[in-house]
């Protein structure tokens, strides 16, 4: 994959020199030992940039996608790419710096980036599918506040087969009834032709799945676009070993079908994945990963 040069000063000398100093000075220890956690609205920890709340609660959150992709396998290297909007301002996203690990992504350096890639603030630079793939997402896009990229692998199979359609045989595949648009791949992103196309492409629907590549998630929040993410990865689990039987498989009915991804749209989805993902950040802070607040 490519790079693209941004503008703005780099305050680091190297990525290397940049992730040792992740955090931007704050010590994570004795911030978390200030009583703060585990309580969910308090799970946003220290503004060090002192950046608007609005900004800090997604960079938050973000992060917090990042570790978790990270620990659960569905990034690969330092490679796919997750952004989210700052609320209120449709012109810009945050992205992270190219070349950092997921596991030393942390609230404060994230990149904020314009729609025509300079860098607003933060150390680093994009990588050049992300920018060109993601900025004509957000901006194409008006309900779209969260986009996932990832090569996960359960769905990421599935994306191998000849024509394959997600089969509604659980309660997983469910959330995704009439939901997930499907494309051919067409190489590497170096421009915004390709992101026009995919916005075309996924239309309404929250979810592409990109034959021989991935999958993009599009969402109004970080936290159902990792759940989106987190269970559609169930949903190809369990497809995986159902079609390794080599027996029929047992579609639900579309009636049925519809009928719980109506009542999950009307409210309760959304809930589901807030508190999903206040859950996991209760958990990386309690262990290994609990800088990512920082």
């Amino acid at each position: 994959m490519g790079s693209m040069a941004v503008n703005g000063e780099n305050g680091h000398k190297s990525l290397t020199d940049y992730a040792a100093n992740k955090n931007n000075g704050v010590d994570c220890t004795s911030v978390a030992a200030r009583g703060n956690y585990p309580v969910c609205d308090e799970n946003y920890g220290y503004n060090v940039l002192r950046c608007s709340d609005e900004e800090w609660r997604v960079r938050v959150d973000l992060a917090a996608a990042f570790r978790l992709c990270h620990k659960y396998g569905f990034n690969e290297g330092i490679n796919n790419h997750l952004t989210a909007e700052v609320p209120g301002h449709k012109d810009r996203f945050l992205v992270y710096p190219f070349g950092l690990l997921w596991n030393e992504v942390t609230a404060s350096n994230l990149l904020l980036v314009d729609m025509e890639g300079k860098v607003i603030s933060g150390h680093g630079q994009p990588e050049a599918t992300a920018f060109w793939i993601h900025s004509r997402l957000h901006n194409l896009r008006p309900n779209t506040g969260a986009v996932f990229h990832t090569h996960q692998p359960e769905i990421s199979s599935l994306a191998c087969l000849e024509g394959f359609r997600l089969p509604m045989i659980h309660q997983n595949s469910l959330r995704f009834f009439n939901d997930i648009a499907y494309d051919d791949y067409n190489g590497l992103v170096l421009d915004d032709n390709e992101g026009r196309h995919l916005a075309e492409v996924l239309g309404d629907k929250r979810i592409l799945l990109h034959y021989s590549h991935g999958i993009m998630v599009c969402t109004e929040t970080v936290a159902e676009a990792f759940d989106a993410m987190y269970y559609l990865e169930q949903a190809a689990r369990v497809t995986v070993k159902a079609l390794s039987t080599g027996q029929k498989l047992k579609i639900v009915d579309d009636k049925v079908a519809k009928q719980f991804k109506d009542i999950m749209d009307s409210g309760p989805g959304k809930e589901y994945a807030r508190l999903h993902l206040e859950a996991l950040k209760r958990d990386l802070l309690k262990g290994p990963d609990k800088d990512f607040i920082c």
